[in-house]
């Protein structure tokens, strides 16, 4: 039975998921070993619904005291300066997986040609704007909204929170690993210490210190779908008056994309290229020359695409940059922290804290295929951009493997955005779901046989429906 629950790694994702399972599992004696040599990537993070819903329905921090902390910015989706259209929005609640009673087909039919200010949240967005206003003038929130976040702000919230609930913190640096019969028995601290713990997390981030170094567990790489593999990361401080965008940006590049997360203070830029078609110094001089506010020492920070074959082995599960890694197109990482949190904690409760060889395989079917599912959903992204002819976008398109959703592909190109497309999308272990995958078909203007030609009378109804979004 596990009593004593080890978590090495005092970022986001070994503090939320301390203090997720402390919360739910309140018998569990919780450690948090906290590592200066674990460093973080240090960029601004951009979330998903799935991140506010974990905060403040699943663990409960008021919202006001995480506004008061960690100061995000609001994001209602992301601007993808991208596809032949040039640029589209990928909004959080659904704009194509929907149908209108008083139109024939769904919504996505009628996007060929202007996919602008298809929802409410599309218009804000266009406008930079985060809510609608209530009659008093307040601010309407509404459930399809994530964060910007920044990463230090974040963890002195979670931090305080952890100890609010009892968890104790260890500083110190990971010397070495002792295991035992059931996996790892203890860890032991450059400064001596040995601790001891009957079930251990692993979130020490890309170094993967135990089920990568100490277990040897063999790591599943994405790179035949997903090519990039290093980031060059800037920014500067906000201009007065200059407006805090509510969205995330992912901008073409020559050899990639670039981010753009938006902070109250700060804006984060980071340059995703792949070290094969550009190199270091080059992507450096393309990001300052598309960035001229850019006032920060650049960095680079290298990657590998892809997750370990399992994502629970003995008595180690691994979260977090730990266990997978892909670039954060579509914002994945925390959204995978929580879900992948949320499954431990239900299977140990449903299992008494004695966990069965049945259950961790399992957990290990479910996380892993949702890495894959992500990995699919980012791969279509590259397939179909042909926003550039750069050597790079050629091979993409060319070479992307996107195998995993040939059949949801295939049936799109004959049946054009349908609902009906959701009965060849694999069984999918993420949020995206079939709205995802057609914002990127309908955003990139995939081309499709079974095309339809609204009637004037629609064409109006649509082009009223739109409006009214922009005047909301």
């Amino acid at each position: 039975m596990i009593q004593n629950l080890l978590v090495l790694g005092a970022g986001s994702a070994g503090l939320i998921s301390a203090i997720s399972l402390k919360k739910k599992i309140p018998q569990l004696n919780v450690r948090v070993v906290r590592s200066k040599s674990i460093g973080v990537i240090g960029v601004g993070e951009a979330t998903t619904p799935n991140f506010p819903r974990h905060l403040f329905e699943y663990l409960g921090i008021p919202r006001k005291r995480f506004y008061e902390i960690a100061r995000p910015t609001w994001k209602l989706g992301i601007k993808f300066l991208w596809g032949e259209r040039g640029s589209f929005d990928y909004t959080f609640n659904l704009q194509l997986d929907t149908k209108w009673s008083d139109l024939r087909h769904p919504t996505g039919f009628y996007c060929d040609e202007d996919f602008n200010n298809v929802s409410l949240p599309g218009a804000l967005m266009n406008q930079n704007k985060a809510f609608p206003r209530q009659e008093n003038g307040a601010p309407d929130i509404h459930e399809w909204h994530a964060f910007h976040i920044e990463n230090k702000l974040f963890v002195s919230v979670l931090e305080q929170v952890a100890r609010e609930y009892g968890i104790e913190f260890t500083d110190g640096d990971l010397e070495s690993v002792e295991k035992g019969p059931g996996g790892i028995a203890a860890i032991h601290l450059k400064d001596g210490q040995r601790l001891e713990a009957d079930f251990f997390i692993d979130a020490s981030g890309f170094r993967s210190e135990l089920m990568g170094k100490a277990l040897e567990e063999p790591f599943i790489s994405f790179n035949k779908s997903l090519f990039c593999d290093r980031a060059v990361v800037g920014g500067w401080d906000r201009a007065p008056g200059e407006a805090i965008l509510p969205y995330t940006v992912a901008e073409t590049m020559d050899a990639g994309w670039c981010w753009r997360i938006d902070h109250e203070k700060v804006i984060h830029r980071g340059y995703v290229y792949c070290s094969q078609a550009i190199s270091d110094d080059a992507a450096a001089e393309e990001f300052l020359r598309k960035n001229p506010k850019n006032t920060e020492e650049l960095r680079i920070v290298k990657f590998r695409s892809g997750c370990y074959q399992r994502q629970w082995v003995d008595n180690v599960v691994v979260l977090g940059n730990s266990g997978g890694f892909v670039e954060p197109l579509e914002s994945t990482g925390l959204m995978m922290l929580c879900s992948h949190t949320q499954t431990l904690v239900d299977f140990l409760l449903h299992t008494n804290l004695n966990p069965t060889d049945s259950m961790r395989d399992l957990y290990n079917d479910l996380t892993v295929n949702g890495w894959k599912d992500v990995r699919d959903f980012l791969a279509i992204h590259y397939k179909f951009n042909g926003k550039l002819d750069t050597p790079f976008w050629k091979q993409t398109r060319a070479e992307c493997d996107v195998s995993g959703v040939a059949e949801l592909i295939k049936f799109y190109q004959e049946n054009g955005p349908t609902g009906f497309c959701r009965y060849r999308l694999p069984n999918t272990q993420t949020d995206f779901g079939l709205e995802g995958f057609l914002i990127m078909f309908v955003g990139n203007k995939v081309p499709y046989k079974n095309r339809y030609t609204p009637t004037p009378q629609e064409a109006q109804i649509w082009q009223q429906r739109k409006a009214g979004f922009v005047q909301e």
